[in-house]
């Protein structure tokens, strides 16, 4: 172990409560068996025994990472230049959760990463045994499965098998996506964070495609990203609608009925992504990712370039 890496988990033992430390000790041990699956992409495609089609994955996202430091600006460093097999389908599970009657997620503090929106798992059996918990409590509870994550420069993140499938679009996604995070990144503001994350993915991904004149894949790209949109109005509609039914001061069962009612619109719009039963978690892990992302990109095109883009992103952080 690195003394960087044994410096960092010694500060959150020393820093985490008797209550929290069953929580840190699953997060430490998960990252590190992460870590050790890793091997570089240079290892793995030298292998005889790497299968044809992951060797082609993996020269991909070697293209598509040497496009993000060379022609997006986005660091130059050991992130995604290796590559682990796990054998799950998500390497983390986040718990979002938020008050009964409120769409404000509860907050989660951490060392070095601050305060964020959702509490992340490496196994989703203890993501439903955290959920289970603040449903207990009262809180709606709502669990997303996450195919990547940042460690913010700390470690040299991999590219992971929970990915490495993806359409080429999806995957220069990810990838840039998560190394913006490492470029900027705004202590307890997710929605900052994370709507910044996506600008630069969209951006990216742009970039990638018109690069090698793969017109019908971009457009096909943007036509996702638009129904993305559209869907993340809807929520951010719903969320207003119940904020201001929350507040008229009525009561529970008031309350109870508006959700009910306000829900029911939005499953039937999007049955497939919106869970049955009303769940204002559910509404803040959406928001989270995107509430911010028109004003980046208005960002964007004033800056008129990714460098002046990204130094007025780091001042607005700073503030």
């Amino acid at each position: 172990m690195s003394l960087r890496i044994a410096t960092a988990f010694a500060c959150v033992a020393l820093l985490a409560g008797c209550d929290t430390l069953a929580y840190y000790g699953q997060a430490i041990s998960g990252q590190l068996d992460v870590m050790a699956a890793a091997r570089p992409v240079d290892a793995w495609l030298s292998d005889p025994a790497t299968p044809a089609q992951l060797r082609d994955r993996l020269e991909t996202a070697r293209r598509i990472r040497d496009f993000a430091s060379r022609e997006l600006g986005l660091p130059d460093n050991g992130s995604y230049r290796s590559y682990a097999a796990l054998d799950r389908p998500y390497v983390v599970w986040n718990v979002f959760a938020a008050p009964r009657f409120s769409v404000v997620p509860k907050r989660e503090c951490f060392p070095f990463a601050g305060c964020v929106g959702y509490r992340g798992f490496f196994s989703e059996a203890r993501a439903r045994e955290g959920a289970a918990a603040l449903q207990a409590r009262g809180f709606d509870a709502y669990i997303g499965g996450v195919p990547a994550y940042s460690t913010l420069g700390w470690f040299d993140d991999p590219l992971l098998s929970t990915f490495i499938g993806y359409p080429e679009a999806q995957l220069a996604r990810l990838v840039f996506h998560e190394l913006a995070h490492q470029l900027v990144y705004k202590a307890n503001d997710t929605t900052f964070n994370e709507s910044f994350a996506v600008t630069v993915e969209e951006e990216g991904v742009r970039r990638w495609l018109e690069a090698s004149g793969r017109g019908a894949e971009l457009a096909a790209f943007r036509d996702a990203q638009a129904r993305r949109r559209r869907f993340a109005e809807r929520v951010k509609e719903t969320r207003e609608e119940l904020a201001a039914a929350y507040a008229a001061d009525g009561s529970e069962e008031v309350m109870l009925q508006k959700k009910a009612e306000l829900w029911k619109g939005l499953h039937a719009e999007y049955p497939a992504v919106v869970p049955e039963a009303p769940n204002n978690a559910f509404l803040a892990s959406v928001a989270l990712y995107n509430e911010l992302v028109p004003q980046f990109e208005a960002l964007l095109r004033e800056s008129g370039s990714l460098e002046a883009f990204y130094a007025r992103v780091r001042d607005l952080a700073a503030r």
